[in-house]
């Protein structure tokens, strides 16, 4: 390898003394030799030619400071990033770490995805909100009073609106303004060839783009199901019941799934009347045991749950809504249809290159977050990935590291799912019904939160942990958990089965007392032994 010379423009420093500290970071490299200038704001690097660029760049970075090639924006990598959600920042931030020119482009008003603006975030705050209601309204402790809460909508909802405007600058806008290698661009793209995008700037304008490679973070939408009149009324889809200004007096709730189950009984706890009308019957995908305790804990709280029901007719006048079933007649004054999401696949122009789709337009993509066409890669929710963020930005970051040169995968086999009920419900790995299916022999045991001494103390023993394991070597390969507190609970299962245990070494861990996780432990415990017949916190 020859040596190689190259400059770097270095921002974020404030004095002699941080260039002296971005120096040392580079010099610190094997085949490094580097000289850093406060006043040009700017390294000489003399190299072996063996470090890559991108080393370089995360030794300043490593110092709080940002650097890019000087001059070397025609040279450096273009990578083109369509979205500006979580996977796509991941993969701005990490391509920009290994030397990449990034173009971010969002065809929105508003840049961070779903997330942070319409999804987890203002979700979460509103289910906490809830909560918290709930338990003022009702808690299992004989000496405390129940009271009514008074619920002020409006201010609720500024304080969600805020804390999602802190966050979205936070984790979005400022990346923007402090990394010089990551540029935004606003308008509609959609590929021209196989090294071009088409961007339609919001004033008509029209942009071309190349670059040499790109990824495709578009996120999905909400849809709804062909029921007849429904789209000729204002029904709600999840982003309208997160920011609506009222509660409505009776919520009818199309779907059975997460933002469904979630979104239910946030509503019932802020004081409205929930129904949810199930085709099927809730969680239908997950072990039946979780669908049919959260279904008997929402009745036992006052949400009604109808299974397999068909509706046949959606009617909306005089501000209420008439959703005809097999059932019978439901009425509301809002419906909220949660039965879905598509991938925003649509405009992007797939067929002028070749990108294979699923027949609702969702992105295939293998294991390193390639399509089917090179040079091209997708994540996030407009893949055929499962729809969580974390999973986005996870592939989003592979994805950079293989468009930048390098052999990332993602492995999902100790993927964390949790639904943020009460009690919430938390799963990892296989069920019993997923694993016969792979055809592995299974034992399993489910060890009702009664056995729990945290659970006993809070008086709230209402659910299950179960675990799966391989039959004849005991390793563990699935957890499904109902309770409170199973979305902190379910980590310890994904490390347990990302590592390979056994449930025996799975129970023979130290476990702290009185809390939740020791559930974990306990369950685990009864593959050999009846935990009743044991003293509180037995080893």
């Amino acid at each position: 390898m020859t040596n190689q010379q190259i400059e770097l423009e270095i921002t974020g420093m404030t004095c002699d003394h941080c260039a002296s500290n971005a120096q040392q970071a580079l010099n610190d490299l094997p085949g490094v030799s580097a000289e850093v200038s406060f006043d040009k704001a700017a390294a000489a690097v003399k190299t072996d030619g063996q470090t890559p660029v991108g080393d370089l760049l995360k030794a300043v970075s490593s110092r709080g400071y940002q650097a890019r090639v000087k001059g070397g924006d025609e040279t450096a990598l273009q990578i083109a990033i369509i979205g500006t959600g979580s996977g796509a920042f991941a993969a701005a931030i990490k391509a920009a770490e290994e030397g990449a020119k990034v173009t971010l482009i969002e065809s929105k008003d508003i840049i961070g995805g779903s997330c942070v603006n319409i999804g987890c975030v203002p979700s979460k705050i509103m289910i906490r909100a809830a909560q918290l209601a709930q338990q003022q309204r009702k808690n299992p402790f004989d000496g405390l009073a129940d009271h009514e809460p008074e619920i002020d909508r409006s201010r609720l909802l500024a304080q969600q609106v805020g804390r999602v405007e802190e966050l979205r600058a936070a984790k979005y806008e400022s990346i923007l303004e402090s990394n010089p290698s990551i540029n935004l661009l606003k308008g509609h793209a959609s590929f021209q060839d196989k090294k071009t995008l088409q961007i339609k700037k919001q004033d008509g304008q029209i942009q071309m783009l190349e670059f040499d490679k790109v990824l495709i973070a578009t996120g999905a939408s909400s849809t709804a199901p062909p029921i007849p009149g429904l789209a000729d009324t204002p029904f709600w889809t999840s982003t309208e019941a997160l920011f609506a200004e009222q509660i409505p007096g009776e919520l009818l709730v199309i779907g059975s799934s997460v933002i469904a189950v979630e979104i239910a009984q946030a509503y019932h706890r802020l004081g409205a009347k929930v129904t949810i009308l199930a085709r099927s019957k809730l969680l239908f995908r997950e072990d039946p045991a979780l669908g049919d305790g959260l279904q008997q804990a929402f009745e036992t709280e006052g949400i009604r749950v109808l299974r397999q029901t068909e509706m046949t007719q959606v009617e909306h006048s005089e501000q209420r809504f008439r959703v005809h079933t097999n059932h019978g007649l439901f009425e509301g004054d809002q419906l909220l249809v949660a039965t879905g999401r598509r991938p925003n696949t649509q405009a992007l122009n797939l067929d002028a290159v070749g990108v294979e789709t699923m027949a609702n337009g969702t992105i295939i993509v293998d294991d390193h977050m390639r399509t089917s066409v090179d040079k091209i890669f997708a994540a996030g929710d407009c893949s055929n990935l499962p729809q969580f963020v974390y999973v986005a930005a996870a592939a989003g970051t592979r994805a950079a590291i293989n468009m930048t040169g390098g052999d990332a995968t993602l492995d999902l086999s100790a993927m964390p799912a949790v639904i943020f009920t009460d009690p919430q419900v938390a799963t990892v790995g296989l069920t019993e019904a997923q694993a016969h299916d792979r055809n592995i022999e299974t034992d399993s045991r489910t060890l009702a939160l009664e056995n729990v001494p945290r659970a006993l103390a809070n008086f709230e023993t209402e659910g299950f942990v179960k675990l799966v394991v391989e039959a004849g070597s005991g390793r563990l390969i699935g957890a499904q958990i109902l309770s409170a507190e199973a979305g902190e609970m379910i980590q310890t299962a994904v490390l347990a089965i990302a590592g390979g245990m056994t449930v025996e070494q799975l129970a023979g861990q130290l476990f702290p007392y009185l809390t939740m996780v020791e559930g974990l432990k306990l369950c685990a415990q009864t593959f050999a032994r009846d935990v009743s017949q044991l003293s509180c916190c037995a080893g």
